[in-house]
Order: structure tokens, then C-alpha cells, then sequence
């Protein structure tokens, strides 16, 4: 096969003034592309399943709760509470943590058992103890739901803090 100069025909081919790839070396050209994204899809991934391998480590260890930290997390806790108010709503997710910090990867909580804050670990549990010994009596609810269904799987928990009518 020759151009239309007469010269034979090679992978890219000259119009006029023009270089023009063959139709092989397009596709060459997209499949490349392609890899190159699943590659930063692929690495992105694993950025996030370790990020989140990070955030439940972090998450399972209790923290000291000192007279002082007890007081930055109840008025972070306000702050948060007064700004939802304003806007005119009567809940807050006050945590969210992966499944894997739930006894029972978060089938209770999904199944909205009356045990379930029994499986919760670390400081979800805390979190679940601060409500019980200081908010409860107050008049605050405090509920837990699946928030992220990866897989058609359970995946992350939303814990909520919840005022006003039931």
C-alpha cells in the first residue's frame, strides 16, 4: 500500500501537511490511556484501604479522657449541636467508624438489635459511654446506622446524636 505521494504506506500517514496515526496506533494510544487510569484508579484504592487501615487502628486505641479533653470534646460537641440547631435540624453524626471496630463487623447495628452498643470496641465504645453517662439523662438519643454499603456489604457505621421529638 503506498500515501498519496507514492511512498509506501508505514504506521502513520502523511495528508498534506498533516501526520495521522493508523487506526491501530489510535488504539494503541486509547488502551494506553485506559491503563494509565485504571493504574491511578487501582492506586487510589489502595490509598483509601489504607487510609482506613490507619483510621481503625487509630480508632481502636481509647483515649485518656482527662478533665481537659473531656472539656475540647464537649464544646466541639456544642458548637457542632448549636450550628445544627440553627440550621433547623435535631441530629449530628457525632462519629463514624469502619464495621471492623464492631465485634460483629456491625450486624447488630444493621439489624438495630437492643445489644448493640455491646460491640462496639475502642472508641466508638467511648463514645457510646460518654452518651450514656452524660447526655442520656439530658434528653439526647443516641442511635448507630450502616452509612456505607460497599459490595452490597455492611461498610461504615454513622453514630448520631439525636434531640428534640422522637
Amino acid at each position: 500500500m503506498t500515501d498519496t505521494t507514492g511512498q509506501p504506506a508505514g504506521p502513520h500517514q502523511t495528508l498534506g501537511d498533516e501526520s495521522f496515526m493508523s487506526a491501530a496506533d489510535l488504539r494503541g494510544y486509547m488502551d494506553k490511556i485506559a491503563l494509565a487510569k485504571m493504574n491511578e484508579a487501582v492506586e487510589a484504592m489502595d490509598h483509601a484501604r489504607r487510609a482506613k487501615e490507619e483510621l481503625a487502628k487509630t480508632l481502636a486505641q481509647p483515649i485518656d479522657l482527662t478533665p481537659q479533653k473531656l472539656h475540647e470534646m464537649a464544646e466541639a460537641l456544642q458548637v457542632k449541636m448549636r450550628a445544627a440547631a440553627e440550621r433547623g435540624e435535631t441530629e449530628i453524626m457525632v462519629m463514624r467508624f469502619p464495621n471492623t471496630l464492631c465485634t460483629d463487623h456491625g450486624r447488630a447495628i444493621n439489624n438495630a438489635e437492643e445489644g448493640w452498643p455491646d460491640t462496639l470496641t475502642g472508641r466508638p465504645r467511648q463514645a457510646y459511654e460518654l452518651w450514656r453517662d452524660h447526655l442520656r439523662a439530658a434528653g439526647y438519643r443516641l442511635s448507630a446506622l450502616i452509612v456505607e454499603w460497599p459490595n452490597d456489604m455492611p461498610g461504615d457505621v454513622g453514630m448520631y446524636l439525636t434531640w428534640g421529638k422522637k
